[in-house]
């Protein structure tokens, strides 16, 4: 069995670019994953709600865990709810973030 070559590509997140590696024939996947992640850390950056690279990645994070928890299970605490309330859900999360990370701002 031969092993897939690993290779190197560049992606933007929020005007940054990265230098990513992954197997040879993943590129498309994971440019895929890139432009949905910066979609969403946009999004987030222009609602102007959150500051900082790092915040907005983490609200990030939630919302995409949020949606694949949402897609993947058929049962579990997210079955059966509708997307208004995963949005409040959300928008809950986001609220314990922010005053979890409020001290941190001073740290600046």
């Amino acid at each position: 069995m031969s092993q897939a070559k690993q290779i190197h590509i560049d992606v933007k997140l929020l005007g940054l670019t990265y230098k990513l590696s992954c197997q040879e024939g993943e590129d498309g996947a994971l440019r895929e994953a890139a432009a949905y992640l910066d979609e969403k850390m946009c999004a987030i950056r222009d609602a102007a709600k959150v500051k900082g690279t790092d915040r907005i990645a983490v609200m990030a994070a939630l919302g995409l865990t949020i949606e694949l928890l949402a897609t993947k299970a058929s049962s579990g605490p997210l079955s059966g709810l509708s997307v208004g309330e995963v949005k409040h859900k959300i928008q809950e999360m986001h609220e314990t973030l922010d005053l979890a990370l409020a001290p941190q701002e001073n740290l600046f």
